[in-house]
């Protein structure tokens, strides 16, 4: 039995033989069937110089989204703070809620600078040989450095960030976000500062992790929402969470901690038709660890078989994407819930054919519903 809302994480993926405009057509399409479906939000993610996918400004997106839908909430998931000031973020959600009053979800992500050192937290769950008690996958750990250290990552922060920028201490970033919103932003020199639109936006405002370390420690101080990825980082969930409530003070807007944890879905009529759908994922992650730049996403007999050496640089997330119907995925469903004490979930999937994802969302409603 679950009360558990389930929310949407939208990369805007763009498939073999589309186009972009297809891709934020078919998005546009998912937010307002996923309104109609009950999902409680809508969040779109921030990539950027990835071939195969669409979605390089969230608050240009949920624009779309916001007049083609009513009642869902809308949000980024998350605006990579590490090449923006906490005016421009401000500013683009003033606009968004000064058109669509009190719908919107600001998720605020650290990306770029040099984290802080996690601090060292007794973990809540236990896992035996890659597994909690009630079976939930928890892989090895994924090493990203090499692709932080790739020449494409370093054109990427060229192209994003001005000449010597360097990202603000976010914490700091933070903090201004909340002032400025709040009205009570002043600088050093006794300046204040008040945005319009913006200040007493009706914003939410969330923080997004994928590890223990600086992203959970800030949402935990401030005490802000927070976003969990087990489908980027399935091996760090675990200390995300707890990390952000070993460290959590109470707020004027939160009294006590709360999280959503990300999954990566695909739920058909049957699961080898699910798996069918699937078959392309594998080599879509390669590409994205490689540096190469996240493809069109392929059919299931476009998806070339992965080498050993390439399956081991997916493996982890092959491990924890949830494939099958309906009762088997909301099944994988409850054990993160519950693993990560998640207080929502937030569903992304991606598939070829577009009518395939609207069906994989309506099925997992249909049996989320039925188990409430």
């Amino acid at each position: 039995m679950t009360n558990t809302p389930l929310g949407v994480l939208d990369l805007v993926h763009v498939s073999t033989g589309s186009n972009a405009s297809t891709a934020i057509a078919n998005s546009v399409d998912l937010s307002r069937r996923a309104e109609s479906l009950g999902y409680a939000r809508y969040w779109f993610a921030e990539h950027h110089l990835n071939p195969g996918v669409a979605g390089t400004t969230p608050s240009l997106l949920l624009a779309f989204a916001a007049a083609a839908t009513s009642t869902i909430r809308l949000g980024s998931g998350a605006v990579q703070m590490g090449h923006r000031t906490a005016l421009s973020a401000v500013e683009e959600f003033g606009l968004l809620d000064a058109v669509h009053p009190g719908r919107f979800d600001l998720g605020l992500g650290r990306s770029g600078g040099v984290p802080r050192e996690p601090r060292q937290v007794v973990p809540s769950t236990e896992v035996i040989d890659g597994r909690t008690p009630n079976g939930l996958v928890i892989p090895p750990r994924f090493d990203f450095r090499p692709l932080l250290g790739s020449p494409r990552f370093a054109l990427q922060k060229k192209l994003l960030a001005q000449p010597g920028a360097q990202p603000q201490d976010y914490d700091e970033l933070v903090g201004d976000v909340l002032a400025l919103i709040a009205g009570t932003y002043t600088s050093p020199e006794g300046e204040e500062a008040h945005v319009v639109p913006g200040e007493g936006a009706a914003v939410q405002i969330w923080v997004l992790g994928s590890s223990g370390g600086e992203s959970a420690e800030i949402a935990g101080e401030r005490g802000l929402r927070f976003g969990a990825n087990y489908h980027v980082a399935p091996a760090s969930v675990l200390e995300a969470v707890d990390a952000y409530r070993a460290a959590f003070k109470p707020s004027a807007d939160l009294e006590r901690p709360y999280v959503t944890v990300s999954a990566d879905v695909v739920v058909a009529d049957d699961e080898s038709t699910a798996r069918s759908h699937a078959a392309g994922y594998g080599a879509w992650v390669r590409s994205i660890r490689t540096a190469e730049g996240a493809i069109q996403f392929p059919t299931a007999r476009e998806a070339r078989p992965l080498s050993d050496a390439d399956r081991a640089l997916v493996q982890d997330r092959l491990d924890t994407q949830f494939v099958g119907t309906a009762a088997q995925v909301a099944d994988q469903l409850e054990r993160l819930r519950d693993a990560t004490r998640a207080d929502e979930l937030l569903i992304t999937t991606i598939t070829h054919d577009h009518a395939d994802r609207v069906h994989s969302f309506e099925l997992l409603a249909q049996e989320w519903a039925r188990r409430a």
